[in-house]
């Protein structure tokens, strides 16, 4: 039985910003579902890796397909229907402060075009069910705590059912507690979603608690 395609696979990718090169010569495969960990020290290059998954950052030399998109020769108007398929989950939460939870979701949906209100309604409650944050859609950002908030950042992700999350330092905002309650969640979403994430991170805790697969990338 042949080997299922990679949802990402990046072979010898040289990753740059502007003149200044990252990473030479960069390779990663990820599978629907998995759950893969990005770990090296603050500034290495984690959150510039994770911009190019999702096309902000170009990639000129290497190989690199995500969700069968060539990222080398991918066009401008190619971009929505990447950025679709792929779910981002920040450190600084992101949310828009004048906008309450079931607001911050609503409008991800009406950009994806899902113009019926009751469709919009019943996604936005299933994402917060799965977040466990189904009685507090009428909150704003600063209503909540930052575990919280995090938490509507991670339904905010599942709202268009991606086949990609990317997580990038989804703990550096919250104390230990939060912070392995939100890993713990993205773990949930890979395993019953069937979700591949991928979450850059130097929490050394959550790698205890939760291990999976770990790419470090200090010396790559």
């Amino acid at each position: 039985m042949a080997e299922a395609t990679p949802i990402l696979d990046f072979q010898s990718v040289q990753i740059a910003r502007h003149e200044h090169i990252i990473f030479e010569d960069f390779s990663l495969q990820l599978a629907a579902g998995e759950f893969v960990y990005l770990t090296g020290p603050v500034g290495i290059g984690k959150s510039t890796l994770l911009k190019t998954i999702y096309a902000e950052v170009p990639i000129k030399q290497g190989h690199a397909r995500v969700l069968d998109i060539d990222l080398v020769k991918i066009s401008r108007r190619m971009l929505p229907a990447l950025r679709r398929r792929i779910g981002i989950v920040f450190q600084d939460f992101r949310l828009l402060p004048d906008q309450d939870v079931y607001s911050n979701l609503d409008i991800i949906l009406r950009a994806f075009g899902v113009s019926r209100g009751a469709d919009r309604k019943a996604r936005i409650q299933e994402a917060l069910h799965e977040v466990g944050l189904e009685r507090k859609d009428y909150k704003y950002p600063h209503e909540l705590s930052g575990g919280e908030q995090q938490r509507v950042c991670i339904a905010r992700a599942l709202i268009g059912n991606p086949d990609l999350i990317l997580a990038d330092e989804p703990t550096g905002n919250l104390d230990v507690e939060n912070g392995l309650a939100t890993v713990e969640l993205l773990h949930h979403v890979a395993k019953e979603r069937g979700t591949a994430v991928l979450m850059a991170t130097h929490n050394r805790v959550v790698l205890e608690r939760f291990p999976a697969r770990c790419i470090e990338m200090e010396g790559l």
